[in-house]
């Protein structure tokens, strides 16, 4: 539907689209007695930023009654014209108003939205000792300005779409243009425009509709909250996603390699950054398989533990009352209730009520009999030891209670064979054509250089040949 140029019906036209009580109008005459209308929704809107740049610059308004001629007039940098009375609806629940005046088939759309942000902090998840402490926040603009910031080349591309059939969110797909795989990026921009979905509060809402496997039990895009590690995965090659409303940035393709790589591995000596990487690897392994073994050994294999060891483990579960798979599986319940009440309960109450689980719930369990003080210091370890990787938590917690599972019912066997199984499943997984857990399966020995073992810089001439980038050097000339 067009604008008539007649205001009171493109008015009364507006009106019928936008009939909430928050959606306000404001009306006001030039010297010459040109008649204005603002149309613009009351809560998002900077009503001062609007009377500056808008209406005190038109109030003296005495030239031409045309769209270009009042847009000069307008101080705001932000500006343009539209003609469609549905688009004009779209942009005043935006938060940004819309200039009426009588005689003109065109509206203009004044950016003085009124913006509530927090500031520009380290994120809680990724907090690095060396190395840049931005994060990103909950609006795009602000986030966007970070990508810029650090990536200053017309190469950068940052294209926008509306996503969300009433929430019409805001979401930026980020690229270098000739890095990024141009499949990639125009899949990827399909998979957005196809999405018919109420509402994306979240850039978490989208990883469903991004993912070539939606119920896989693996990550299938990346996350990050930092603008550092955004921009050195989009000049690898990678496609990166922003979404209004959300601090949490997703990248793809998605390589399992990157959730055991931190940003302060870059800042740091390489054979440290090495040492960190394998050690997270190991306290993962030891997350996982630590309390699966410790069952399978308690009941099928008792001459895997040492003589001392077995004789200490046999004197602490003599009087418990439980079976070693059900004491194991009872103390991981209690530690996951207590992880989700610590970390939902006011900040204050939630120490606290670490403390009480942790001393006094723990020691009150062991002297009363019910569970063992084994079991306890195992899945103590092991919770431990998840969040070693935060980032695969989800999953990890989820193949730990599996293999809790049948290493009580089969015992080792059974944690070969279920190992064997998501290994097969790991290395059948992928993600716009890269290889889950590449550079290992299928192996690439260039790009092993900065996978758990970290070269220096000096030896990463090259982009990673997992992602495909067509441009292939990022150090030095050929």
């Amino acid at each position: 539907m067009k604008i008539t140029g007649k205001l009171d019906r493109d008015l009364g036209t507006l009106k019928q689209l936008l009939p909430a009580e928050d959606i306000l109008t404001f009306d006001f005459v030039s010297v010459k007695g040109l008649a204005f209308t603002v149309l613009f929704a009351d809560p998002i809107t900077d009503k001062e930023l609007l009377g500056e740049q808008v209406i005190r610059p038109l109030l003296h308004y005495d030239g031409k009654p045309t769209a270009e001629e009042v847009g000069r007039k307008i101080t705001s940098p932000e500006k343009r014209t539209e003609t469609d009375l549905a688009k004009l609806s779209e942009e005043v629940l935006a938060g940004n108003p819309v200039l009426l005046f009588e005689d003109m088939d065109e509206a203009i759309i004044v950016g003085t939205k009124k913006v509530f942000v927090r500031a520009i902090a380290e994120p809680s998840t990724d907090v690095a000792v060396k190395g840049p402490r931005e994060g990103f926040i909950e609006d795009i603009k602000i986030n966007t300005s970070l990508v810029r910031r650090r990536l200053k080349t017309p190469e950068l591309k940052i294209e926008f779409l509306n996503v969300g059939r009433r929430s019409q969110t805001y979401v930026a797909v980020c690229y270098l243009e000739g890095t990024s795989v141009k499949q990639t990026v125009e899949e990827i921009k399909t998979k957005l425009e196809e999405i018919d979905l109420d509402i994306v509060p979240d850039s978490s809402y989208l990883t469903h509709f991004l993912a070539s496997r939606p119920y896989s039990l693996l990550k299938q895009i990346g996350t990050t909250e930092k603008p550092d590690i955004f921009c050195a995965k989009i000049a690898e090659g990678r496609v990166g996603i922003l979404v209004d409303g959300s601090p949490i940035a997703l990248t793809a393709p998605y390589l399992l390699v990157e959730d055991f790589q931190s940003s302060e591995d870059y800042f740091v000596p390489p054979y440290r950054a090495t040492f960190t990487r394998l050690l997270r690897l190991l306290a993962l392994f030891v997350a996982i398989y630590l309390p699966a073994f410790y069952i399978a050994a308690q009941l099928f294999k008792l001459q895997l533990f040492p003589v001392k060891l077995l004789l200490t483990i046999a004197g602490s579960i003599r009087d418990i009352p439980f079976s070693p798979s059900l004491e194991m599986l009872l103390v991981l319940f209690v530690l996951e209730i207590l992880n989700e009440a610590s970390i939902r309960m006011p900040k204050y109450v939630g120490m606290a009520l670490s403390v009480v689980g942790a001393l006094v719930l723990g020691e009150t369990a062991v002297s009363a009999g019910f569970v063992s003080t084994p079991a306890i210091i195992i899945i103590a370890f092991s919770g431990i030891g998840l969040y070693a990787v935060p980032n695969l938590i989800e999953v990890t917690s989820v193949v730990r209670l599996a293999m809790l599972l049948v290493a009580g019912s089969v015992g080792t066997y059974g944690i070969i064979l279920l190992t064997g199984f998501i290994l097969l499943y790991v290395v059948t997984t992928e993600n716009f054509g890269t290889p889950v857990l590449a550079p290992f399966s299928p192996i690439v020995g260039r790009d092993l250089r900065d996978s758990i073992v970290k070269y220096n810089l000096g030896s990463l001439e090259l982009r990673p040949r997992t992602l495909k980038s067509p441009n292939k050097r990022r150090l030095g000339n050929e």
